[in-house]
């Protein structure tokens, strides 16, 4: 017998057609009724609500009850992790029949995973973000730095608020489409956060595409890349001056 927690549980729980379907969909961080997710994943409310009761058995969904309604919603990052992680893992594993949508290249280029930024665009933000000094990468994980916690105060953001919940503050997210790594962690999620706030990106709705404007694409790289150029999805961006939030005018998505 091995020794530690035994994972079959688990694994047989997320390897169910149906709810795969289901936690795919919470992933896009948003909660949804029975109903819904029903629809979702192709079974009767009755076959629905047998699988939520397994999931919320195992601590993988949580729910809440408005009104007349009961919402279902990922029981937190560490699921939204997990399944992040396995979706990689059946993407390397892919036999070169997967359909390709017409929505596949804006998932991959900027997608909710859970509540923060990935897809190409999130992985090149965290990069640049390294190279910035904004956050140092060493064996037992990630620290923002002192020139880190003034960029995100210059956005906008309160890191010491942040810093102060028992989520943690920062950590890196393997991206399944990507192979490397995004920002996740309380940071990564109010950078996203702050970035619909601005104006400059908003999630699709009912999909886990973020589309960024070109111009509030443009605002974001002219924070993180002040006197440099930088390449994403073939389009150049280039500053020649550092930019702070105050002379960046907030910018409707259209």
């Amino acid at each position: 017998m091995s020794e530690g927690p035994n994972i079959v549980r688990v694994a047989a729980l997320i390897g169910d057609n149906a709810r795969a379907e289901v936690l795919s969909a919470l992933m896009s961080g948003r909660a949804y009724t029975a109903t819904e997710l029903a629809d979702t994943a192709g079974v009767t409310k009755q076959t629905i609500s047998f699988h939520l009761g397994k999931l919320l058995e195992a601590a993988l969904i949580t729910v809440e009850k408005q009104g007349r309604h009961r919402y279902f919603m990922l029981a937190g990052p560490e699921v939204a992790s997990l399944l992040e992680s396995l979706m990689g893992l059946a993407f390397k594993n892919e036999d070169g029949s997967r359909f390709t949508g017409p929505r596949d290249p804006a998932l991959r280029k900027a997608r909710i995973c859970y509540d923060h930024l990935a897809g190409e665009l999130g992985v090149c933000v965290y990069e640049q973000m390294l190279q910035n000094g904004i956050f140092q990468q060493h064996s037992g994980g990630l620290d923002l730095t002192a020139h880190g916690r003034a960029w995100f105060l210059r956005l906008g953001i309160d890191t010491d608020a942040l810093a102060s919940s028992k989520r943690p503050l920062c950590r890196t997210c393997l991206d399944w489409s990507e192979r490397r790594h995004h920002l996740a962690g309380a940071l990564g999620s109010a950078l996203l956060n702050r970035i619909q706030e601005l104006g400059w990106a908003k999630q699709e709705k009912d999909s886990r595409v973020i589309a960024f404007s070109a111009l509030g694409e443009k605002a974001l790289w002219a924070m993180l890349t002040p006197q440099s150029t930088l390449t994403v999805s073939g389009q150049t961006f280039t500053s020649q001056r550092p930019v702070d939030i105050e002379n960046i005018q907030t910018i409707q998505h259209t």
